[in-house]
């Protein structure tokens, strides 16, 4: 084949193939022309492995039948064994150069030409196409042309259909320039070197050189420029009838479809995947962020494809098989989420009550309520924008962004698209311009739903959807911004008649998480698990019609009304938890009489900082409050001890959950005293091996998967006491999946019917959970795996020590503990801690958990996700304390 290295391919995989050719532009029909493939079928049956399949690899332009080497690898694995045939275009790779201008018509008959030879025609295993760039295209018109062995669809960075009122991307207009053409793509290796350069990370340098053997003369690179010139953009272009036709072929294809996309392609962009999505409603699609042109170079690709190949036509039950076992085992009698605005439709007590500061002055008046709505006013705003957004075109299954802040106008919205059966998408500021755009562009909503300021962002960073602003704009904004409707105006519309209920088991909500832990994932709620949520919720705390609840916490200010309280957003961005002042809280549980509070740990963190401000009316306020929770990471007993002075009447609760199922167990202040008492942990509560979290709530069910030596799980759950691996969990009010991440979606449950939570911990024999850390911030020490939680809950005990992160420093199994510190007061500069703190957090750890830190760092603050402000980025510490003990100039991480 070449005297080049090729690395990664096995020798054995390496065949040519004569076929006697009948495409269009052959000069003499039947004349055999000799392909170049890549195929495992002889290393299978050398292995003795009857494959369940065969793969057809179809490459793009320019590369060849290289790019699929770890597919044809992976599919040799005598547990999911699959033959793949990884082709050469002619006049591509080492395929024969024919000399021909190949276009679509003729590079789809080719295909077919070969896999008739092949046999593959007649096989009687399932066929699946694999497709790059141009390849999917092709890989699609032979697949429409043979319906009877074509049996699944794998797409990755492609492009079926291009909207003519478009401009094709700048590259390939670019190499389409008359002036430019034949120099970018024949003459010269720009072109190639431009598409090799498009991953993340950078080619080594024999994986280049392996791309550039077959294109190492002008001649062997004719095909290229052949390829580029037949994008069959124009309406008079010779390939564009073939074009149009496979579009709406692949519209029809009924068969499994999987999508794979890096979202950094500047040539495939998002716009196509979205396409494709429309075309094929029913594919499975994973979203690799970041990840430019050449996917299957930048990312793991196989090990999601023989996942999926294996979920679809291996043994056992399919993914969307699994998700009916799941739903069914939630199944009962189902409370829409919006039923208690039903039921409440002519009550004229408080539903929603937003809070805004007045501008001061002497004596600093009493906080006026900014907004009310009773539920007779909710119920009837509710109805009117219902019936407004379905005027305007909103349907069951489109998806609605609400770019508006946590309060009464959210409400309304939320459950006017709940009643429709539009599905929300709620991804708040808090990730920040980029993660909120990468999110956004992820969920692909239909309609965008903001505040001026929303439509702004939305405008400068290209957020899709049809702008819907939430007031009236003078016509020159709207243009600019363009907006096509406005809220107002849909509460202009006239009630009509009761809209149909939507199926329980249709998607409800897509919720983002933090991004602490990596780029914010969308998880998806159906309507009966929304519902679930509610019941869990309102079972665990009691909360009843009547309860007056403070919702710091953006979540429950959308619970509230469903949970039948009246329920008071307080003065603050409840995307930015640290601006709640103890003064905006106290002015809040003040205008309702409140007797629950929701807050996240950097909220409550501030107002203790601030609660020096409050006046003895304020402190009669949050003297009245009854029960506190505080989500989103668990609170120290120090931090808890010090709000329970703040609110004594108050039970004080800490659930754990996360976004993928919020909550699954609850504990109180005095169980955690108990669990101390008992010997679960340690003297002090909350550290020892771990922090202690309580029980199940009503409904869940709770267990551990052991590690192994390496830190990765095994496949077995146990509740045995003691026993350290990661939580799983179930129940009626776990998510459904993740948006757009099939094969994250896939390893999340890989025990059917249980969610892989990420989270490492045990079970004490009092059957109390103890969350001792996230799974990939575990420690691989020489002496086996190492948690980091009771470590820093130690170090934090000691005087001028704030919140701590324990990371790993070193090689996979041979890791040390690194304590990285902030100190208080603040240190003003990054590097090693003070010889005195130095050695009272390592007495204060090795005391409390027998574990020897091998150094102590200080910092100034560390790097937290913009969200909570509590979850602290360790990956990125890890890698700073590395950099920093290894010599390195010491910067803030």
């Amino acid at each position: 084949m070449t005297e080049v290295p090729l690395p990664g391919v096995d020798p054995a995989w390496s065949r040519t193939v004569t076929v006697a050719s009948t495409a269009p532009v052959e000069p003499v029909p039947g004349r055999r022309r000799r392909w170049h493939v890549l195929d495992n079928a002889d290393s299978l049956e050398a292995a003795g492995l009857v494959p369940r399949g065969t793969v057809l690899a179809v490459h793009g332009n320019p590369t060849w039948s290289y790019l699929w080497r770890d597919v044809l690898a992976a599919g040799l694995d005598p547990a999911n064994p699959w033959r793949v045939v990884a082709v050469d275009q002619l006049d591509m790779g080492f395929s024969e150069r024919t000399g021909l201008f190949r276009r679509l018509d003729d590079r789809i008959r080719d295909l077919a030409d070969l896999t008739a030879e092949l046999g593959l025609d007649d096989a009687e295993t399932p066929v699946v196409t694999l497709a790059h760039d141009w390849g999917g295209l092709i890989s699609c018109g032979w697949a429409l042309e043979h319906p009877s062995v074509h049996r699944g669809t794998i797409l990755t960075n492609t492009a079926v259909h291009h909207d003519g009122a478009e401009r094709i991307p700048a590259s390939l207009r670019l190499a389409l320039a008359p002036a430019a053409h034949p120099t970018l793509t024949e003459r010269t290796t720009a072109f190639l070197d431009v598409a090799l350069a498009l991953a993340d990370p950078s080619l080594p340098a024999d994986v280049r050189a392996a791309y550039r053997a077959p294109y190492a003369t002008g001649e062997r690179r004719e095909a290229i420029r052949h390829f580029v010139a037949d994008i069959p953009v124009p309406a008079d272009h010779p390939s564009h009838a073939r074009f149009e036709r496979i579009a709406a072929g692949v519209a029809g294809m009924e068969v499994p479809a999987l999508l794979l996309w890096g979202t950094g392609d500047p040539v495939f962009q998002e716009r196509y995947l979205q396409d494709l999505v429309r075309r094929l409603p029913h594919a499975d699609v994973h979203r690799f962020e970041g990840a430019q042109h050449l996917l299957p170079e930048a990312r793991d690709i196989a090990g999601p494809v023989m996942a999926w190949l294996a979920d679809r036509f291996g043994p056992g039950p399919a993914r969307r098989e699994l998700h009916v076992q799941r739903r069914a085992t939630a199944r009962g009698e189902h409370v829409p989420f919006t039923a208690e605005l039903d039921e409440r439709r002519a009550d004229l007590g408080l539903a929603v009550v937003d809070m805004a500061r007045a501008s001061g002055g002497a004596g600093d008046p009493a906080v006026p309520v900014r907004a009310s709505l009773s539920w007779a006013d909710l119920a009837d705003r509710v109805d009117r924008l219902a019936a407004g957004l379905v005027r305007i075109g909103v349907r069951p299954g489109h998806r609605v962004n609400l770019m508006v802040p946590p309060g009464s106008d959210l409400t309304a919205l939320l459950y006017a698209c709940l009643r429709i059966g539009a599905v929300v998408v709620v991804a708040d500021t808090g990730l920040g311009p980029k993660g909120l755009t990468r999110a956004l562009k992820g969920a692909g909503p239909d309609w965008l739903v903001g505040i001026r300021k929303a439509l702004v962002a939305g405008r400068a960073l290209g957020w899709p959807g049809t702008r819907i602003s939430l007031e009236r704009l003078d016509p020159v904004s709207r243009r600019a911004l363009g907006v096509a409707h406005d809220v107002p105006r849909l509460l202009e519309t006239s009630v009509r008649a009761e809209l149909p209920a939507p199926d329980p088991d249709a998607d409800a909500v897509v919720l983002f998480t933090s991004g602490s832990t990596g780029p914010a994932k969308g998880v998806v709620y159906t309507h009966r698990q929304l519902s679930a949520m509610r019941d869990a919720v309102r079972g665990t705390y009691g909360l009843t019609d009547g309860t007056g609840l403070v919702a710091g916490f953006a979540p429950f200010a959308l619970l509230g009304p469903a949970m039948g309280t009246t329920s008071v957003t307080p003065d603050m961005d409840v995307t930015a938890p640290k601006t709640l002042t103890a003064r905006a809280l106290a002015d809040a549980a003040s205008a309702i009489r409140a007797t629950a509070v929701f807050l996240s740990p950097a909220a409550i963190s501030n107002v203790l900082a601030t609660r020096h401000e409050l006046d003895e009316g304020q402190r009669q306020a949050l003297g009245l409050v009854e029960l506190v929770l505080s989500a989103g990471a668990p609170l120290p007993e120090q931090l808890l001890e010090q709000l329970q002075e703040l609110v004594p009447a108050a039970t004080l609760h800490t659930p754990y959950g996360m976004t993928e199922g919020l909550p699954l167990t609850d504990v109180t202040l005095g169980t955690i005293r108990q669990a101390a008492r008992d010997g679960a942990g340690s003297a002090v509560a909350g550290a020892g091996n771990g922090v202690c979290v309580g029980t199940a709530v009503h409904g869940a069910e709770l267990g551990v998967t052991a590690l192994r030596p390496d830190g990765t799980p095994v496949d077995e759950i146990t509740t045995e006491p003691g026993v350290t691996g990661e939580i799983v969990a179930r129940a009626p009010h776990v998510k459904d999946r993740y948006d757009r991440l099939w094969y994250t979606e896939h390893l999340s449950t890989q025990l059917p019917g249980w969610h892989r939570t990420g989270d490492v911990g045990h079970v004490d024999a009092a059957g109390r959970l103890w969350v001792e850390g996230r799974l990939a911030h575990v420690i691989l020490s020489a002496g086996g795996v190492l948690t980091p939680v009771a470590a820093e809950h130690a170090a934090q005990t000691v005087p001028g020590a704030g919140r701590t992160a324990v990371v790993g420093v070193g090689p996979a199994g041979a890791q040390v503990p690194v304590a990285v510190v902030e100190t208080v007061p603040r240190a003003e500069r990054p590097g090693p801690a003070d010889p005195l703190l130095s050695w009272a957090v390592r007495a204060a750890v090795r005391r409390a958990t027998g574990l020897d830190l091998a150094a102590v760092l200080v910092v100034p603050e560390h790097p937290t996700d913009i969200r909570h402000n509590s979850k602290i980025d360790r990956a990125l510490l890890a890698g700073w304390a590395d950099s920093a003990l290894a010599g390195g100039r010491i910067r803030n991480p």
